[in-house]
């Protein structure tokens, strides 16, 4: 389901210009017409359903109106006119909800704007760029937070219908990233007797074997205690993970050393060799499917 994300919100009236690069992008794009409807996400996550109202080719901007409470109304005849309506909020399950971070160490440049676009594809919440003894050179200077890269989640978020607003940060050196992390799940969740934090889980995609553990091992013991947090089955606690990939050259074992240090868990899948922007999109896809799917997999019936 395609998208249009917004930095904007309605005025009083439902009303929502449209001018510039979105302009084109409804334009020859998305070939949108006077009366066409589509799904706009709004500044504040929520989905929001409108119609194209008007088109202006002379000044090149479109006026949009609320339409629907829901995307699930967007089949409607005709729009509704007035004030702006509560959009529904974004998905939600009986199964653990997942804020996924990537820490991926700094490739080549074409090689980090295809592991951002999936990425931002697959809903991930925050990329961070990881300065490593592998990473690309020049990679502390790269620019990871201008133009380029909010275009090309913005594209992503469009085509892939993704409500997460995803991120991504400045270049790190592992350390700062470590900590950064450290910091966020402070924040989020309740550690226990051993220093690490029992409703959060990092896990660092390890090219060997040694010292690494199943990944479903891994997402078990960290459903389990989240679980152990939540209010009842019907309010599950959100698990927050974060994944670390290496670039081309992978993680050296002085980082993998850091990283376990800091209760990260290597874990290895046994398939072919893995390019780094494959190795991202694997890790990711494995692990939100293992998540949310946990209680499938772990029925002892």
């Amino acid at each position: 389901m395609r998208q249009y994300v917004t930095q904007d919100t309605p005025d009083t009236h439902g009303l929502l210009t449209v001018r510039g690069k979105d302009y084109r992008y409804m334009k020859q794009v998305l070939r949108l017409s006077a009366g066409d409807m589509l799904n706009v996400r709004l500044p504040d996550g929520r989905l929001q359903g409108m119609t194209v109202c008007k088109i202006e080719e002379a000044s090149k901007r479109i006026i949009l109106q609320v339409c629907a409470a829901s995307p699930a109304e967007l089949g409607a005849d005709s729009a509704q006119g007035g004030a702006a309506t509560a959009a529904e909020p974004t998905q939600a399950d009986d199964t653990a909800q997942l804020e996924l971070w990537l820490f991926q160490f700094v490739a080549r440049s074409a090689k980090m704007d295809t592991i951002i676009r999936q990425a931002t594809e697959c809903g991930v919440s925050v990329i961070v760029p990881v300065i490593g003894e592998f990473s690309q050179a020049g990679a502390k200077e790269r620019n990871f937070r201008g133009d380029r890269y909010e275009r090309i989640i913005k594209e992503a978020r469009q085509q892939s219908g993704s409500a997460v607003n995803t991120r991504v940060l400045a270049a790190h050196t592992l350390a700062e990233a470590i900590a950064l992390w450290n910091a966020h799940c402070a924040e989020r969740c309740t550690p226990d007797t051993t220093g690490a934090s029992c409703s959060a889980l990092g896990l660092v995609l390890y090219e060997r074997t040694e010292q690494t553990k199943p990944l479903h091992a891994a997402v078990a013991q960290a459903l389990h205690l989240t679980a152990q947090h939540a209010p009842d089955d019907r309010h599950p606690t959100a698990l927050t993970a974060a994944l670390v990939c290496g670039a081309e050259g992978g993680i050296s074992p002085a980082e993998l050393t850091q990283l376990i240090t800091a209760h990260f868990v290597p874990i290895h899948f046994k398939t072919n060799i893995l390019r780094c922007e494959t190795a991202a999109l694997y890790g990711i896809a494995a692990l939100q499917t293992a998540v949310s799917e946990g209680k499938l997999w772990q029925c002892k019936e």
